[in-house]
């Protein structure tokens, strides 16, 4: 079953014409081949996730309920999480590597433009599980996903990080910046589809959460800090109201700038619909050692 749907995602990857940049960026691929982890649903990391993310995050079998999903005896167990990460082609992360203060229109542009393709993604994921008999259901396709935002003490998490379902499906680690170091890097998106279908679950090397990260593991890099004009990194972390800040100074000079090309985005934020047109930001992805692989593997071992 996991080569199967490996395959059905890379041709899905390749033919779908959301992956694709408009004619004025080339009209190329937006993002390379996909990489798959599965994780089981009543792995104990699901309820450590309540304290690690946020109250309000879901375990896989409380996003199946809450989903529709009929409940039965032993959910948890029978349930399996398939994580799928998007690697941008190296394209976009060239044209990315030099930028200060405003991100690469390219960038940009595939940023907005990739949230239409993962979510076309999820749905024909979902369908082709239920093409060969099984249930299927994704996070972020589901009314019971939405963004918490909470004012004192400040925090914003989402009640389904697809980070997090990544690391249970050890397909990386986290890192300074605090994004997902996988081993094709950290520029990457991240989704994630529930299933009832029979996966062998994809083994976790180290429950670490930061063995890939240069800094946390080495005490050295700090180069996502340094690529961050928002000065929202530290040795002490990610400040998301300084990233939230500057990221609104990116989304007002790049929305007018592509105004014509960007696609709106509905999110959910504390239950209410706002519709935006993402951007992105990313700086802390681009010229740094994680951005396209694992910096604490060498090269042959990838």
């Amino acid at each position: 079953m996991n080569r199967d749907v490996e395959n059905f995602l890379e041709d899905l990857f390749a033919a779908n014409e959301l992956n694709r940049l408009p004619d004025r960026f080339g009209g190329g691929r937006i993002f390379d081949r996909p990489l798959i982890g599965v994780s089981g649903g009543d792995d104990p990391i699901f309820l450590k996730f309540k304290d690690v993310v946020g109250p309000k995050h879901l375990t896989p079998a409380e996003m199946w309920e809450q989903s529709g999903l009929p409940v039965e005896e032993n959910l948890a167990a029978r349930l399996r999480i398939v994580s799928i990460i998007f690697p941008y082609v190296e394209l976009i992360r060239r044209e990315s590597k030099s930028t200060v203060e405003m991100p690469a229109e390219i960038y940009s542009v595939g940023r907005n433009f990739a949230n239409a393709f993962m979510d076309d993604v999820l749905e024909k994921t979902v369908a082709f599980f239920q093409g060969k008999g099984y249930r299927a259901t994704s996070g972020m396709r589901s009314p019971a996903f939405q963004i918490i935002v909470n004012e004192n003490p400040v925090s914003v998490y989402s009640a389904w990080s697809e980070r997090h379902m990544a690391f249970a499906a050890g397909l990386g680690t986290f890192s300074l910046h605090e994004g997902f170091i996988s081993k094709v890097g950290c520029n990457i998106r991240i989704t994630s589809v529930i299933t009832d279908a029979p996966f062998e679950a994809t083994p976790r090397k180290s429950d670490d959460p930061y063995a890939n990260c240069l800094f946390y593991a080495k005490g050295k890099c700090r180069r996502c800090a340094e690529r961050c004009p928002g000065n929202a990194i530290s040795e002490q972390g990610h400040d998301k109201l300084k990233c939230y800040l500057y990221g609104q100074v990116v989304q007002k000079e790049m929305t007018q700038r592509l105004k014509d090309l960007l696609k709106p985005h509905l999110r959910y934020i504390n239950g209410k619909e706002e519709w935006s047109y993402p951007v992105g930001c990313a700086f802390c992805q681009f010229d740094v050692p994680c951005m396209d692989r694992n910096p604490m593997k060498s090269k042959t071992e990838g």
